[in-house]
């Protein structure tokens, strides 16, 4: 049986709509604080090296504003780590990033990347900073995170939720499912997130052991017609039942 399911709120949709006229609305902190006030256990937002949402100052006031635990989405860029270093969130996410995709399109290749993994990852940890890797259920990249030092994992399920309304959901879903149990088994603590919504975050929340789900788009688009706080509120109780 599943221990408690936190739940982290992605509110990168929110700066994108600032962004979008340059200015101070709407308000990434205040959307932060009714996401708490909604049941939300932490905060997500992904700093990209192109600022196209975030920016450096929301990163700084969530850090001292917030109640909740921080979670730092970012790419293996020089700027962001030492940024990263000096905000010293709860948890850093380590992410793939490209600057023309819409939103991230897969999980890092941890493969490719352990080099560098091995050299940062001791930085992170000399803060106190818990690392997590965004990855796609794949054994070997899960194997490698372990053997670069991650503490945790969180599985890419874009592809699970783009197909889940086929035949080839149940696929997917056994694909996240034996990589679960592969990172149990390797001693790291299991995250989940990316096309979770209000219908397909049931299976998701069956994996073993699940310790967290971040979950953006869905809940910011509820938002719009019910409030961010009912929203919030909502995915919460949908997780606990």
């Amino acid at each position: 049986m599943n221990k408690k399911i936190y739940l982290g709120i992605n509110i990168d949709h929110v700066a994108t709509v600032r962004q979008a006229r340059r200015g101070v609305s709407p308000d990434v902190l205040a959307a932060a604080f009714a996401a708490e006030k909604g049941g939300a256990d932490g905060i997500t937002v992904h700093l990209r090296e192109d600022r196209r949402h975030i920016q450096d100052a929301d990163v700084f006031l969530l850090r001292k504003k917030i109640a909740t635990r921080l979670n730092l989405e970012m790419a293996l860029h020089p700027e962001i780590i030492d940024i990263a270093l000096r905000l010293h969130p709860d948890q850093i996410t380590i992410v793939p990033e490209k600057r023309k995709e819409l939103t991230t399109e897969g999980g890092l290749d941890v493969i490719r990347t352990a080099r560098r993994l091995k050299k940062i990852i001791p930085a992170f940890h000399a803060k106190g900073i818990c690392v997590s890797l965004f990855i796609d259920p794949v054994a070997d990249d899960i194997t490698c995170a372990k053997e670069v030092g991650a503490d945790a994992i969180e599985l890419h399920t874009g592809q699970y939720a783009e197909f889940f309304h086929t035949k080839r959901k149940k696929g997917q879903l056994l694909k996240l499912m034996r990589a679960a149990n592969k990172a149990l088994a390797c001693g790291l603590v299991l995250n989940a997130g990316h096309g979770l919504d209000y219908e397909n975050t049931k299976e998701i929340c069956a994996l073993p052991d699940v310790h967290e789900l971040n979950i953006g788009h869905s809940i910011i688009s509820r938002a719009l017609f019910v409030g961010l706080e009912k929203a919030v509120r909502e995915m919460k109780n949908y997780i606990s039942r």
